[in-house]
């Protein structure tokens, strides 16, 4: 199949790669060129802009956030522009519900499809095709465009027939997530200012009562102070919160942990931690202790 792609980060790059190793003939486009050679190397096509990686079925995109996604799809030689009738975009960026809804409907109007395909994983579950995928559009589309999931993840959930239903989800993912970090951070400032050495603690709790993933790999950056370089950067973190948070306002659902959470990264990034993983909020609970 003819696949363009849009953003070439530390997530994308992975995604894109594997689309590649399928087989697909694939236009790749990055605002900074140079993360564009690899894969040019492997075979990809370079397209100059998005436009340009617009020319076939399906465009993936993976940016950082609403403004990245908008300046792609809606700006000079974007997506919406160039991508043809029945053709599909598959934006696996994590947005806004509200944006979300935007391209979703700029996109019916085009005569094109858009399906909401946001992901979990960190960048080395990208590179092994190892993500989990939660997607949202029209059931066709979907079935359409699951065999290009599957060669990117490991499982597809599908969510519904209104793409920012996956964005929706994903958003309350990632505040599980952070949530589980703060408090990974809080357990560790506790027993590690007691004596308790915080490897051994780790060991004791993902071998019992956290025996998840989500444990383990925050556990283990947190219990090894490891911060840089960022899987994960802390502004996106602040980013992800600050979108539930929002959306928990559009629907009156009150989030008290997730005002918590905001306030926590805001911490982290006043004092110099924007080039951090977003794990490091868990470092603030340590110099809180005086530690």
């Amino acid at each position: 199949m003819k696949i363009g792609f849009l953003g070439l980060g530390q997530m994308g790059s992975g995604i894109a790669a594997n689309l590649l190793k399928a087989g697909h003939e694939l236009s790749v486009y990055n605002r900074s060129i140079g993360k564009t050679e690899a894969l040019v190397a492997q075979g990809a096509k370079l397209a100059k802009t998005p436009a340009e990686a617009c020319q076939g079925d399906v465009v993936f995109s993976m940016l950082a956030d609403d403004a990245a996604v908008e300046a792609a799809v809606f700006g000079e030689n974007g997506v919406l522009g160039a991508l043809k009738k029945g053709a599909i975009h598959v934006s696996c960026t994590t947005i806004s519900v509200k944006f979300s809804e935007k391209l979703a409907e700029a996109h019916a109007k085009a005569g094109q499809r858009y399906v909401a395909a946001p992901v979990f994983g960190r960048p080395d579950a990208a590179a092994a095709a190892k993500l989990f995928i939660v997607a949202a559009g029209e059931a066709q589309t979907l079935t359409e465009v699951a065999p290009l999931l599957e060669v990117i993840g490991q499982r597809t959930y599908q969510v519904g027939d209104k793409p920012s239903a996956a964005n929706l989800v994903k958003l309350s993912g990632n505040f599980l997530l952070a949530s589980v970090i703060e408090s990974l951070g809080e357990a560790m400032a506790l027993v590690s200012k007691g004596g308790i050495d915080r490897h051994t603690y780790l060991e004791l709790l993902t071998t019992s009562l956290f025996n998840a993933p989500v444990y383990k790999t925050y556990g283990a950056l947190i219990a090894d102070q490891k911060f840089s370089p960022a899987g994960f950067a802390a502004p996106l973190g602040q980013k992800d919160i600050r979108l539930a948070l929002t959306a928990a306002d559009e629907l009156r659902v009150p989030m008290p942990l997730a005002s918590l959470l905001r306030d926590r990264f805001l911490t982290l990034m006043a004092n110099g931690g924007e080039k951090l993983d977003w794990a490091a909020i868990a470092s603030l609970a340590t110099k809180d202790s005086g530690q």
